[in-house]
């Protein structure tokens, strides 16, 4: 469990009041995302085969697309058969996207590039500056800058700030 995680369910246990959900929509990131922009991809190691069109990163990965950022201890990427490109990521390992103020956690991420869809699974937490919520599923889309957050959502709702 990362330090963030620890520290945002910590708060989440401690305050009264808890409200439960089965699914909530929410913003997510500064505004919306390009997904046609260009995606840098680092790591520590890469394992290319070119009979399955994938290659896999391990070891630190981080992509950077736009504003975006997901951070994992592995990525599959997946190539178009048809078409130069990417058509999808999938990250597993503790992982993170970041878009602007916005700061997401999970076990696993499935970006979808050709749809711009991130679906995050597995101990999802979002939190937005002082706000955390948890849930089993998080979907984002990329060219709204939204996302639907399902599966026991917890949250915190302060009714005012002081």
């Amino acid at each position: 469990m990362t330090f963030l995680r620890a520290i945002a369910c910590a708060c989440l246990l401690a305050l009264a009041s808890p409200v439960f959900a089965q699914g909530t929509q929410v913003a997510f990131g500064a505004s919306a995302q390009d997904s046609n922009a260009p995606i840098e991809v680092s790591a520590n190691e890469l394992d290319v085969d070119q009979k399955t069109n994938t290659a896999i990163f391990t070891g630190d990965v981080l992509i950077i697309q736009g504003e975006m950022r997901l951070a994992a201890d592995r990525v599959l990427v997946v190539y178009r058969q048809e078409t130069q490109g990417i058509s999808q990521l999938e990250a597993t390992g503790n992982v993170t996207v970041i878009s602007g103020e916005d700061a997401a956690e999970s076990q696993y991420a499935d970006y979808r590039v050709d749809e711009g869809v991130i679906e995050m699974t597995g101990d999802v937490l979002l939190t937005q500056g002082q706000n955390a919520l948890t849930a089993d599923r998080m979907t984002v889309r990329l060219d709204d800058g939204t996302a639907r957050m399902q599966g026991r959502v917890k949250t915190i709702l302060q009714p005012r700030e002081d």
